[in-house]
């Protein structure tokens, strides 16, 4: 693939803005991560979100790079990627993310980036510089991962209820407080591991693009650590408009149900991750919290806040696309 003329000024300028959106990622999914283990009482805000930026960073020596491989490579013809496509994805998933944290709904920023780079490859290039495979396994997981983390969520909450018929409720909560801390560093490892990946890939693309980086060469270790450290760093500011819908709208949880969620949502990450598809942590923890919820009885969880939820998934990426494309306009005129 011939390299496209990118100044330095502008890649350092594209490559900050990746880190942003990274930082913003940790921001807005830290919810995910920690509404659970805070809104069952277990950990404070400020303790949970450190505990989960800490986790998060550590990603960086568990898991390999399938996820950036599939986004940097597997998702639109990088023959057609510029930096113009790359401001138009990252304007894209910048843009509805501030938009859904504001109104505090638990949408994708996952869904965001994959939205954006669909919709600045097609303003460019058409739909024929999307690449069918890689994005047809992205939105099956749409569906996949968090019915998966719904039937790992209830599977857990049954085996549990199973095993400690006979307890004692006290002893059981006491317990499961200290379980829970296990089980919300596991989903936040996951998190992490997949979450901060989506940044490394668009880098990635915009570094192959550009010249700056061999085609079947390694991810530069300085992208590793700054995606991760970013990711790590926004997540210790958390998405507290969104804590309050994730760990209590649902549905009312207990510790043994966080601890049930958490390790539901944080098994279907990793599964993910091991795949190399960019899911939504979003969306796992919320089938993992629905399934919990559901496993005690179908009325403990508010169907109408679920729903509301799923319509934020269904736009997400149409609507992060439609900014891209005006975006990528936008910087062909200007920038």
């Amino acid at each position: 693939m011939q390299a496209i003329h990118v100044s330095l000024y502008a890649l350092v300028f594209l490559v900050a803005l990746a880190l942003i959106f990274d930082f913003m990622n940790g921001f807005h999914d830290a919810a995910n991560a920690i509404a659970t283990v805070v809104s069952t009482g277990v950990l404070k805000p400020h303790t949970a979100v450190a505990m989960t930026a800490f986790m998060n960073c550590i990603a960086i020596f568990v898991f390999d790079l399938h996820v950036a491989t599939t986004v940097g490579k597997g998702t639109v013809d990088p023959a057609i990627v510029d930096h113009y496509v790359v401001f138009g994805a990252l304007v894209g998933a910048i843009g509805w993310n501030v938009i859904t944290w504001y109104y505090g709904i638990p949408s994708s920023s996952s869904h965001a980036l994959i939205g954006g780079l669909i919709g600045a490859a097609i303003a460019k290039a058409g739909s024929g510089s999307l690449i069918a495979s890689g994005l047809l396994k992205i939105i099956a997981f749409i569906v996949i991962s968090p019915l998966l983390g719904f039937v790992l969520g209830s599977v857990m909450m049954l085996l549990v209820s199973w095993i400690f018929v006979r307890s004692q409720p006290r002893n059981v909560d006491r317990w499961f407080r200290r379980l829970q801390l296990v089980s919300a560093s596991l989903y936040s490892l996951g998190h992490g591991g997949n979450d901060a990946q989506k940044t490394m890939g668009l880098i990635w693309m915009l570094l192959i693009a550009s010249g700056y980086a061999a085609d079947d060469g390694h991810l530069p270790m300085w992208v590793i650590v700054s995606c991760y450290g970013a990711i790590g760093f926004g997540t210790l500011f958390g998405g507290w408009r969104i804590v309050k819908t994730m760990g209590q709208k649902i549905t009312k949880l207990k510790p043994v149900g966080g601890f049930c969620a958490e390790t539901g949502g944080a098994l279907t990450l990793f599964i993910a991750t091991a795949l190399g598809v960019p899911v939504s942590t979003t969306h796992t923890i919320t089938g993992a919290i629905v399934g919990v919820g559901s496993a005690q009885k179908m009325s403990a969880v508010r169907w109408g806040v679920a729903s509301n939820i799923v319509w934020a998934w269904i736009l997400t990426i149409p609507a992060s696309a439609f900014i891209a494309a005006v975006a990528w306009w936008l910087g062909t005129k200007f920038l």
